[in-house]
């Protein structure tokens, strides 16, 4: 088994899961279905394609940089309306990910081709956040918690500097048999704007990943190093 695994890296991100009507809202982690769908994109797929060898690929993320949390105001006036609509959208600012996915060697293979060659713009959940260059980190062989787990923390500098000198990043991926964890409507089964339709999967937080940062601090407050790992 292989696994391809990701950096999602920029200015701004936004991964929703249940966003309806006039709050766009964004999950804390990527989700599923934001990833599969820059994967998607990254072959050329159209909207209406079937995405069945997507929606069976394993998946998982870990938080190397939490980021913030924003709110964007937006407004938009329909014709004859005598007010404007008004929508809030929220994203992550600063934030780094690591992401993976892993399947069968071939389909695994060619994301990672379509990844490094694109055929459609690549974004970070919306398309207001383009991608990072950097987006592709490799193959790896193995499954996805064993490639989260070796892979190099990526945080920013300056985030280092503002962490403990021992740090605890989250690991979350989807749920084996008998583990449990919590419910989320984020596996794709359409991505058409006219029958776009999820199923649900159990996500699994596995033991964080423990690694020394000899940029932290040595007495940082264990309640606020708690809160940022979240």
């Amino acid at each position: 088994m292989k696994t391809l695994v990701l950096k999602l890296k920029g200015p701004l991100q936004s991964w929703g899961s249940s966003s309806r009507y006039r709050t766009r809202s964004t999950h804390t982690e990527p989700t599923k279905s934001g990833v599969l769908g820059l994967l998607a994109a990254a072959q050329g797929r159209a909207r209406t394609d079937d995405i069945a060898d997507l929606a069976k690929l394993e998946f998982g993320v870990r938080v190397d940089q939490p980021g913030t949390l924003e709110r964007d105001f937006q407004t938009a006036r329909e014709e004859k309306a005598v007010n404007p609509r008004l929508s809030y959208r929220y994203f992550l600012a600063d934030a780094v990910f690591i992401a993976a996915v892993s399947g069968e060697d071939s389909l695994i293979e060619s994301l990672a081709d379509a990844v490094k060659s694109p055929q459609f713009p690549l974004f970070l959940g919306r398309r207001s956040c383009p991608a990072n260059p950097d987006l592709f980190l490799g193959l790896r062989d193995g499954g996805i918690e064993e490639a989260l787990r070796a892979e190099p923390w990526h945080a920013s500098e300056w985030h280092r500097a503002s962490r403990a000198d021992q740090v605890h990043l989250p690991l979350f991926r989807d749920a084996q048999a008998g583990e449990d964890g919590d419910s989320l409507r984020d596996t794709p089964r359409s991505f058409s704007q006219e029958n776009r339709s999820y199923h649900w999967r159990t996500v699994f937080e596995a033991a964080p990943v423990t690694l020394d940062n000899p940029q932290g601090k040595k007495n940082i407050d264990p309640f606020l190093e708690t809160v940022r790992s979240l």
